[in-house]
């Protein structure tokens, strides 16, 4: 017998995948690629939950990794996380695991709280990355790379966790509709 509960927890993981993926594709080039990825990631937490969000952030890095161009620019492979800014795109599972850990805190108002932590902890991760782990392009130092790879997102980014934060909302209660009309 097939468990529905199951099979739609999988859809929903699965779209979410597809969301971060499509908003991987909305991309202004540059050292580090500003997309719309921070915000589908966030969407697929606040709407999903930590474990089924964290579950799409998963699916859609080993997408990547095993080819299928779905980072930035149409990019796919192990090169890309192996690159200098691949530790970005790691540090999604690094702000997934934070939420998930406050979720399970059961801590008042934790999704915001939790997400600028995640974010911080992305940050972090991806500019030791740039700096330390990839094959640094330009030698550049921390501080440096602070300024050219973190500044510039710290407002767009925090605009889409609260874009995602507001429209989660409505996304959930549409869902919630949705499955009452098919029970």
């Amino acid at each position: 017998m097939i468990n529905m509960e199951k099979v739609k927890k999988i859809v929903y993981v699965a779209l979410f995948t597809a969301l971060i993926t499509v908003c991987a594709m909305i991309t202004i080039p540059g050292t580090v690629p500003f997309t719309l990825q921070t915000f589908a990631v966030f969407m697929a937490l606040y709407c999903l939950g930590g474990m089924l969000g964290t579950c799409s952030i998963v699916l859609y890095i080993l997408l990547g990794i095993v080819g299928l161009p779905i980072f930035a620019g149409f990019k796919g492979g192990l090169g890309v996380i192996v690159s200098s800014t691949g530790g970005y795109i790691v540090g999604f599972i690094v702000v997934g695991l934070v939420y998930w850990l406050f979720e399970s805190l059961k801590l008042k108002h934790f999704s915001i709280i939790s997400s600028v932590i995640g974010l911080i902890l992305l940050y972090l991760l991806g500019t030791i990355w740039f700096v330390w782990i990839a094959n640094n392009p330009k030698n550049t130092g921390f501080a440096a790379a602070l300024l050219l790879c973190v500044v510039p997102f710290i407002i767009p980014d925090l605009l889409k966790l609260g874009l995602a934060y507001l429209l989660a909302g409505k996304v959930k209660k549409f869902i919630k509709i949705c499955e009452k009309k098919n029970t």
